[in-house]
């Protein structure tokens, strides 16, 4: 065993011998080839590095080949032999084996388990011999979204969800929504990955092709926290409409954060937008234009618990958008019912009698938030100045 040839070069009262030096200079030679190719793409090759090292660390340090204490000494030599490195503390050589034993099966030919006769294979001189993991046929992995996301957003999901499906959906989230870790944490502080897709809805229905009303089901939620909204900061006149006109104006005073919950891909028409057919003067609380579903997205806010009746009024608006708004190559509208509460399974129900595709959400305010919800999600400053620094960018 390597602990019985312990020789010189005690580094903090551990002892490096051969197989450490050896390990030191393994790792030192894969982040020198990997800062090279950064150049080319940066998310990936570090991920391929992080991935790869903690791979090395993972068959040494598991199954006893290396001493206690050894990640320790080996990132305090790395730091000594490369000065100025960031990154490679013995703490984040410790994240690198979870982010490799986490996703081991995009590595088709190595296990955890492996003896110690596999392990002593892994030598110096082909440690790290590609830069890119052997990747098995995995059905549906999104390959390009994993290698683009950065390591900090990769460790924030692994410590936060544990289950397979939510790992995956927030990749995808990062990745096409280009969340920033705030951004992250916030979506998985609301549950976005048990909420989205899952609005009772008739798109299937009345959407076409299946394609349309599939990308229509997972574009909205079923709840909205619209955290931001402060009831007890705005001016409300008319108290017989008190939680509605808050809402809306909540939502008007600071729509960059209302399309931020809604999704990226959403542009604001205009609220109270006026309809005028046949003499009739009508109102559709807020209206959106979707460039993904390449359509005209009507919301409607209620104050309280579903009701039947606010279906009827939204088809109206529907049929008035379709006939009298739509462009001629968009399509069809789209409407949402923004309520306080419901019964999923009556809408579902009486929701499949509809010729206009709908779908039904909650939403809740500041004023409905549990205290410890509030404390585990960013503030709104935090968020402001991330968007302030979008639209800089």
């Amino acid at each position: 065993m390597l602990r019985e040839k312990a020789r010189e070069n005690g580094i903090g009262g551990f002892v490096m011998n051969k197989g450490y030096k050896d390990a030191v200079q393994t790792i030192k030679a894969a982040i020198l080839q990997s800062q090279y190719e950064a150049v080319k793409n940066v998310n990936a090759c570090q991920l391929m590095l992080y991935f790869e090292i903690g791979k090395y660390i993972s068959l040494n340090s598991r199954n006893g080949y290396w001493g206690q204490g050894a990640i320790d000494a080996i990132s305090e030599q790395l730091e000594k032999e490369m000065p100025g490195l960031k990154g490679f503390s013995a703490r984040n050589l410790r994240y690198m084996r979870t982010f490799y034993e986490e996703w081991s099966s995009l590595d088709a030919n190595v296990s955890i388990g492996n003896s110690i006769e596999k392990v002593e294979a892994v030598g110096p001189e082909n440690v790290i011999e590609k830069w890119n993991p052997r990747v098995p046929n995995l059905e549906d992995f999104p390959i390009e979204d994993f290698w683009g996301l950065g390591f900090t957003l990769h460790r924030t999901i692994l410590g936060k969800c544990k289950d397979y499906g939510e790992r995956i959906f927030y990749i995808k989230k990062c990745a096409n929504e280009r969340y920033s870790r705030e951004q992250l944490v916030a979506a998985i502080n609301a549950d976005e990955y048990h909420h989205q897709g899952n609005l009772p809805n008739n798109f299937s229905k009345t959407l076409s092709p299946t394609v349309a009303a599939f990308k229509a089901i997972n574009t909205f939620k079923d709840e909205y926290l619209l955290d931001y909204i402060n009831v007890e900061e705005l001016d409300v006149r008319d108290s017989a409409d008190v939680d509605e006109k808050v809402v809306e104006n909540g939502i008007v005073n600071d729509i960059k954060k209302f399309i931020l919950t809604f999704g990226k891909d959403f542009a604001f028409v205009g609220n109270q937008f006026h309809l005028d057919a046949f003499g009739e003067d009508q109102y559709i609380d807020l209206l959106f234009f979707n460039r993904e579903l390449n359509c005209l997205v009507a919301v409607e806010l209620k104050k309280g618990k579903f009701k039947p009746s606010y279906l009827g009024q939204l088809q109206g608006y529907l049929s008035i958008l379709d006939g009298f708004e739509k462009k001629a190559h968009e399509n069809p509208s789209i409407g949402i019912i923004l309520c306080k509460d419901m019964n999923k399974s009556f809408v579902d129900y009486v929701i499949r009698d509809y010729s206009k595709p709908i779908g039904v959400a909650t939403y809740k305010t500041s004023k409905d938030m549990s205290d410890q919800l509030k404390r585990a999600l960013p503030a709104i400053e935090d968020l402001q100045k991330l968007l302030d620094e979008e639209e800089d960018a």
